[in-house]
């Protein structure tokens, strides 16, 4: 899958409801390394294509706050890309209070 479609293929929240972190998806390293793929709506400006593949390990940013302020939440998960699709390597647990 290319970095365009894995973009406009993901799951977003309304924008005018709510900010998000500046990338949906980076590699793994001490900032948010390479790959980095953008949001759909910034990908004019600083999108560029790759393609991602077997052995790869990304970080799948989830970060929602809504727009007037008050908290949100960030969430990174590792994922390493297999030849069938994904196996995630985060162990962290949820809160089960926060997944209702």
């Amino acid at each position: 899958m290319s970095h365009h479609d894995l973009a406009h293929r993901a799951l977003r929240y309304p924008a005018e409801q709510f900010r998000h972190y500046s990338c949906l998806y980076h590699g793994v390293g001490l900032c948010d390394e390479a790959p980095y793929i953008y949001f759909p709506e910034s990908w004019q400006v600083w999108g560029y294509d790759g393609v991602i593949e077997p052995g790869m390990v990304l970080c799948v940013e989830s970060y929602v706050g809504q727009t007037d302020g008050g908290p949100g939440v960030k969430i990174e998960e590792q994922v390493l890309i297999t030849q069938t699709g994904h196996e995630v390597l985060t162990r962290y647990p949820f809160e089960d209070r926060l997944s209702v």
